[in-house]
């Protein structure tokens, strides 16, 4: 590693850091802030607005980032982020926490795809593995640090000040990008994609907020719910019709024929819902059976952001030598056998139970997701590298999204209609509905399995084409 990656790479880890504190963070506290601000029953709109937003402008940025480099994406990015945690940090109700986590998923949306990209750009494929692996132990340590401020601030002062943190990191890091960051951009004529832009919006928006309000804040048989699927439909319909004609699509669905791309975004897909739903609902396991301190939640969380890093370091080691499928594949298994185990946990089972799952799962993910973007960073050249970063962090927010959205529905069965003004669950009601939560979990990770299965053996390498690619590409400019 020369001294200009070193330099991107050390940009990179903080921002890293700047957005796994902010889940940590924000998981940990939610149980308090749904107390404050006004119901249990929206804990899933806090989560899922942030993933809708953060869906949505994913592949937009994606293409842009192809269009006009990717430093000045990621630092765009990086400012609405900041933007919307300080507003976070000034919520009055759980509306206006809502509306500003919406600005910060707007953010996030070009903020952590731009880091993949960035990596696959600047490091060759031998290198990829290692340095997921680094960014891994960073995650690690602010999955560390972040359950432990989260429940420190929320025992101690107030939760508002969880989403201040983000900011100090977020301005180095747009520093050391602005200030190291090499790219050359040819200067040519540019053609975006609006009109794909716009439907993708539009019909997206509409589908994800039918998901998140069907069954809660409208009837499915509703007529509100019928035009919006309605609606979701048509603009989904021209939007691939768009994306067929145009010359410069937002989302190339040509990239979907590379089976890397297929299998590593589906089951980056049924990840993003296995995740969400750990990080949302565990912690208020913790604290609503246990009857545990928020501390004692963040705690809890721990041991998967050690087994993470340790997973994602053990995949950079081997990635070469035992190939993508065989790791990725541990990975998931590991992962399902795990939350297996969660279906098997109940009121009476002690914490430390809990912990030693969690370390386990977070080891697969470790192995599993560190290989999963290696593979999309090396399926493609240089100039669909934004492009096929961004849809497989789409398709990982859309798990996230649908995932929160089922999860909260089988919840509200459970405890709807027996909450004090949505505030107080009863430990037995609770239980009954994350008990359920979690075999649902144990169901997508043995999805997962069988999908990783199809992974082809052989390594994904485009690392001799992105030169000329790169080359041929300016020559058109």
């Amino acid at each position: 590693m020369d001294r200009y990656q070193r330099n991107i790479i050390i940009a990179l880890l903080i921002a890293t850091f700047l957005a796994a504190i902010e889940v940590t963070v924000i998981s940990t506290a939610m149980p308090v802030i749904t107390r404050d601000l006004g119901g249990l029953d929206l804990i899933s709109w806090v989560f899922a607005i942030y993933l809708l937003t953060y869906a949505v402008m994913t592949p937009i940025f994606g293409k842009l980032a192809d269009l006009f480099g990717r430093k000045k994406i990621f630092i765009i990015g990086a400012t609405l982020f900041l933007i919307g945690s300080g507003l976070c940090g000034l919520s009055q109700s759980m509306e206006q926490l809502i509306f500003f986590r919406a600005i910060q998923g707007i953010g996030a949306g070009a903020l952590m795809p731009m880091s993949f990209t960035i990596v696959g750009d600047v490091f060759k494929y031998e290198q990829r593995g290692k340095v997921q692996a680094i960014l891994g132990s960073i995650w690690g340590i602010a999955g560390i640090c972040g359950p432990l401020v989260g429940g420190f601030f929320v025992d101690y002062f107030t939760w508002h000040w969880i989403f201040y943190i983000n900011i100090p990191f977020g301005i180095i890091s747009m520093y050391l990008i602005g200030k190291y960051l090499e790219e050359k951009i040819e200067k040519r004529k540019r053609k975006i994609d609006y009109g794909g832009a716009v439907t993708f919006i539009i019909g997206m928006g509409a589908l994800l907020y039918a998901l998140l309000s069907g069954g809660n804040e409208i009837a499915w048989n509703d007529s509100a719910m019928i035009a919006l699927i309605i609606i979701a439909c048509l603009f989904l319909f021209i939007f691939v019709w768009i994306q067929i004609k145009v010359s410069e699509p937002m989302l190339p669905f040509r990239l979907f024929k590379n089976r890397y791309l297929l299998i590593a975004n589906v089951s980056g897909f049924l990840l993003g819902m296995i995740l969400i739903g750990l990080t949302a609902y565990l912690p208020l396991w913790v604290q609503g059976v246990l009857l545990l301190a928020a501390t004692s939640s963040g705690l809890t969380l721990i041991p998967m952001s050690i087994g993470w890093p340790l997973g994602s370091f053990l995949s950079g080691r081997f990635l070469v030598k035992l190939g993508t499928k065989l790791i990725s594949l541990t990975g998931v298994i590991v992962i399902s056998l795990g939350t297996f185990g969660l279906t098997f946990i109940h009121s009476g089972t002690p914490n430390i139970i809990l912990i030693i799952i969690m370390f386990f799962i977070g080891l697969g993910f470790g192995l599993s997701m560190t290989v999963f973007t290696v593979i999309v960073q090396s399926s493609v050249s240089w100039n669909n590298r934004g492009t096929a970063a961004s849809s497989n962090a789409f398709l990982r927010t859309l798990g996230q999204t649908l995932g929160i959205t089922i999860l909260g529905v089988v919840l509200n069965q459970h405890i709807g209609g027996q909450t004090n003004n949505g505030t107080d669950v009863a430990p037995a009601l609770l239980a009954a509905g994350l008990h359920n939560i979690f075999i649902i979990l144990a169901v997508i990770a043995l999805i997962c399995v069988v999908v990783t299965c199809l992974l082809p053996k052989e390594q994904p390498d485009f690392t001799e084409n992105d030169s000329n690619e790169r080359k041929e590409a300016d020559t058109k400019g």
